[in-house]
Order: C-alpha cells, then sequence, then structure tokens
C-alpha cells in the first residue's frame, strides 16, 4: 500500500497555469516560504467563499430589484431563480404542508423530501419574522398571493433571503468539508468557491444543499467513517437523486482493495438515513409524495437535454423511448465505469469514479437545469484539480448558462420565426461537448495515472481513501 504525503501541496508549484499566473505577484513560492500564522488554508478558503456567495446574490440583484416579477427582465438579467416562484406556487406562503392533499389548489411537490421539508421550515421562519396572517391567505385565490405577501421588499424578499444565506451556508460548510478531507491538497477546495459557475448559479434552486452532502460523505469517507458517510449519502438522496452514484464509486474502490465490508456499512447506513427521513413523510402523504418520481417518470425530454438537442434536429422520440434509452445509457456507463476500475493499473481514485457516474447520468438525463452543474462542481475539482481542464469546462457550462435564458427569453433568432431554436441546440452540443472533454481527461488519468495530477510521482495513493492497514498488501496498486 502506498502511502499519503506527509507535507502540503503547492499549487504554484504543480500546476502550470497557476504557476504561471504567480509570475505577476513574485512567482510560485519558495520552499522554505513560511506559511501565515493566521491565514491558514481552511480560513482562506472559507474567505473566498464568502466572497463567492456574496457575488452569487449580487448576480441576483436585478430580480430582487423588480420584486421577482415576471416578464424578460429576469432572462435578460439573467438573474432567474426558483425560489421567490415557488413560494406562492406551492403553497409555502400559506404554511401548507409540502405533502398535503390541497384538492387542486396546488400542484404535486415535484421536490424530494430533504428539499421539500427545509424550504417548509424557511416559509415558517419567514411567516414568524414577518408576521404574516396565513389564515386570511386561505381564502384569496392563489393568484392574489403574489401581491399579499410584498413581493419587492416584503415578504417575498425577507423569504429568498433566508433562502440565500442557507444556501451559503451549505457553501461554507461543504467547503471546510472539502478542505479537512484532503489535508495535504487542502488548496483543491480553493477551486471550487472560486468557479464561477458556482456564482452564477447557487442561488437558482436548492442543489447546494445536496453539494453539502455530498462534501460530507467524501469527507466520512476520507476519514474511514463509513457509517457517516453512508448517513451523509443517504441524506443526500433524500434531497436530490445524484448522491446515491457516490456508493457505485464506493464500490468499485472496495473491490479492488477488497474492503466490501466498509462498502456494506456506507450502503446500510445510506439505505436506513435514506428510510427514516421519507417513511413520516411519506405517510403523512402516500399519493403526495409519490409525485415526485411519477413527475421524472412521465416529463419528456426538457431543457438542456440531448434529447432537446435531437427533436431540434427533427429527431423527436417518444418519453417510453427517452426512458428506455436513458437508463440503458447510464447503465452501459456504469459497467463502463466499473470495468475501468478493475482494469486500471492503480485502484482509481473516488472522485474520479464518482465524476465519471454523475457525468453519465447528466448527459443523457430528460433534463439539464443550469445550477446541475453544481452536482459535477466538487467531483470535478477533485477529479482533475487542473485550472486550464476546469477552465475549458466551465467556458462551456457558462455559455450554455447564457444561451438558455436568451432561449427562454426569446431573443434568439428561431424565437420569432417559430422555428426549431437551433442557436439554443448548439450551446447544448457545446455544453455537452466541454463536460466529455473533462470526463476523457479523466478516463485518461485513471488509464495512465503518471497523467494524473493528484498521483504523478508514482507514489501518492487517493486522499480521500483511508490507508488500509499494513496486512492490506499490495491491494491499493
Amino acid at each position: 500500500m502506498t502511502a499519503l504525503p506527509t507535507s502540503r501541496v503547492r499549487p504554484t508549484h504543480e500546476d502550470p497555469a497557476l504557476r504561471a499566473w504567480s509570475e505577476g505577484v513574485g512567482g510560485p513560492s519558495g520552499r522554505h516560504a513560511a506559511g501565515h500564522r493566521w491565514w491558514s488554508p481552511v480560513r482562506v478558503v472559507l474567505a473566498l467563499g464568502v466572497v463567492a456567495v456574496v457575488l452569487a446574490m449580487l448576480q441576483k440583484a436585478p430580480c430582487v430589484a423588480a420584486g421577482w416579477g415576471g416578464g424578460s427582465l429576469r432572462y435578460a438579467r439573467m438573474c432567474y431563480s426558483d425560489i421567490g416562484y415557488l413560494y406562492t406556487g406551492r403553497g409555502y406562503a400559506e404554511g401548507v404542508w409540502p405533502y398535503a392533499a390541497t384538492d387542486g389548489r396546488y400542484p404535486g411537490m415535484e421536490y424530494p423530501v430533504g428539499i421539500a421539508v427545509l424550504v417548509w421550515l424557511l416559509a415558517a421562519l419567514t411567516h414568524r419574522l414577518a408576521g404574516a396572517d396565513l389564515e386570511a391567505r386561505s381564502f384569496l385565490p392563489v393568484e392574489d398571493l403574489w401581491g399579499a405577501v410584498g413581493a419587492g421588499h416584503g415578504e417575498l424578499a425577507l423569504f429568498v433571503a433566508l433562502n440565500a444565506i442557507a444556501l451559503g451556508l451549505a457553501v461554507l460548510a461543504a467547503a471546510y468539508l472539502l478542505v479537512r478531507a484532503q489535508p495535504t491538497r487542502p488548496w483543491d477546495a480553493a477551486l471550487v468557491v472560486c468557479s464561477p459557475v458556482l456564482v452564477l448559479t447557487l442561488l437558482i434552486n436548492w442543489d447546494a444543499w445536496a453539494l453539502l452532502t455530498v462534501a460530507a460523505a467524501l469527507w466520512a469517507w476520507a476519514r474511514d467513517r463509513p457509517w457517516l458517510a453512508g448517513v451523509a449519502v443517504g441524506v443526500g438522496v433524500a434531497v436530490k437523486l445524484y448522491p446515491l452514484f457516490l456508493l457505485g464509486a464506493f464500490l468499485v474502490v472496495c473491490l479492488r482493495r477488497r474492503e466490501l465490508g466498509r462498502c456494506a456499512r456506507t450502503l446500510v447506513a445510506a439505505v436506513l438515513s435514506w428510510l427514516a427521513l421519507n417513511v413520516p413523510v411519506a405517510l403523512t402523504g402516500w399519493d403526495e409524495w409519490l409525485v415526485f418520481w411519477r413527475f421524472n417518470s412521465d416529463r419528456a425530454g426538457d431543457l438542456g437535454s440531448v434529447w432537446l438537442a435531437l427533436s431540434t434536429m427533427g429527431a423527436e422520440a417518444s418519453t417510453a423511448v427517452v426512458n428506455n434509452v436513458s437508463w440503458i445509457f447510464f447503465a452501459g456507463v456504469c459497467l463502463l465505469v466499473l470495468l475501468l476500475g478493475l482494469v486500471a493499473p492503480r485502484t482509481p481514485r473516488v472522485a474520479q469514479l464518482a465524476f465519471l457516474v454523475v457525468l453519465g447520468f447528466l448527459l443523457i438525463n430528460k433534463v439539464y437545469s443550469p445550477q446541475y452543474v453544481l452536482w459535477l462542481l466538487p467531483l470535478a475539482v477533485l477529479a482533475r484539480p487542473r485550472v486550464r481542464d476546469l477552465a475549458v469546462w466551465q467556458a462551456g457550462e457558462v455559455f450554455y448558462f447564457a444561451m438558455v435564458w436568451l432561449h427562454l427569453g426569446g431573443w434568439t433568432a428561431a424565437a420569432t420565426s417559430g422555428a426549431p431554436d437551433a442557436a439554443y441546440a448548439l450551446a447544448i452540443v457545446v455544453r455537452i461537448a466541454a463536460q466529455v472533454y473533462l470526463g476523457a481527461v479523466v478516463v485518461r488519468d485513471v488509464l495512465r495515472p503518471w497523467h494524473d495530477p493528484v498521483r504523478r510521482d508514482g507514489l501518492t495513493d487517493d486522499p480521500l481513501h483511508p490507508v488500509a492497514p499494513a496486512s492490506a498488501g499490495g491491494h491499493g496498486r
């Protein structure tokens, strides 16, 4: 078994892009450079995270100033967010339990339990702080609630602000855990909080809460706490489905290292924690709890998906075909990742495998909302901590981010002609190409570990996997 290095990696020494950029401020850090007494890596990363969260809030400022009204401004200024609109559109403004039957007054809750309940709690806090009269609202038509909550600078603005604070705290907590998960590579977490895609997409929806659970699972796994890693995965799946795919990465690594007991404990903890969160909620409204699963099964190819791009080119597919092909493709990706992990010259790193599985899911998924980039962000950074490759990938994501709002706002040429939106389809293709590029680089790193920035010395093991006892022999190879 190879061991982890004992000294911290210096980014300006190992990353060519950062080395070149550092020349403007005196060059790479010297061999005998001492760290600052107070500005430790975790404090620097958290400070950068605070800046990113503030910038994310400022990015939504035009929509805040406009009172989150409809119209084209939310697309023209690219500040759209689901948070404000769902406050009145899903019953939160009335304090309605997300899984209560409303006799058609509100549509079913299309979000998993974790998001639905957390948002409900934030709505309850909003009601208390704003002194809302919930009983009076129950007699208003739903379309009148928007005016009743004081969209501009009233209760709705407070609700959005509380959600923004909660999401910002989730990002900071995730950054802290990512630093602690890799003591020898703490600066990799800085690439997460300094990412432009984080600033642009953080406040579109509530995906950052799932990002936190992923960071927690990786931290627990690195600390050899499989039960806690499983709990984090289970909670994550209750928030968004994709943390489930971490189990696949753990399984492949455990197969290579002959540590199936560790993986089994993680799986059991994940299942039990997911059930603990979902069963009590499902008992309050079984049919309403099923809405999320039915919604994702019944929807056709939607925004950002390869299916929408194909339909633009005339290749329309039914929902049944989309479902079947999507699952077959994803199953094939999982099988290929398993084979890759088994035939690689060294045991692949957890982040590499998890990134490839999540990427495979998103490539064929029926929808790709702009904030889904947060699913990939921490895994991409840990899988390939190189500024150049991350910049190529995120350039494709930023291009797509701009184009999706132009598409929804009707500013593309096709919007006035009624023809298929070829410009938006091109943006989907560009984004997918950027993702495939990064995925191909990670696959190369797995097959040729000497290209892996983390393992270029041929000695370093996976920082996210606990060092096995000496009796494990060469299983880590």
